[in-house]
């Protein structure tokens, strides 16, 4: 699930800071957990407007 890859990822960027690794490495891996939170967001987004979509055609009918 997206949760349990945002949390590992995280994990990995905290090691990787925490460990003094170069700071490219520690750049790429927090790049990719910001496209993780995104896609996150941006399917939550999506589900509460269809959850809003589907009380307002209830409300109709």
């Amino acid at each position: 699930m997206l949760n349990d890859e945002i949390c590992k990822l995280r994990e990995k960027l905290n090691d990787s800071i925490v460990s003094g690794q170069d700071y490219s490495i520690t750049y790429k891996i927090s790049v990719e957990l910001d496209e993780l939170i995104a896609k996150y967001y941006k399917k939550d987004i999506n589900k509460k407007k269809k959850e809003k979509d589907k009380k307002t055609i209830s409300t109709i009918n």
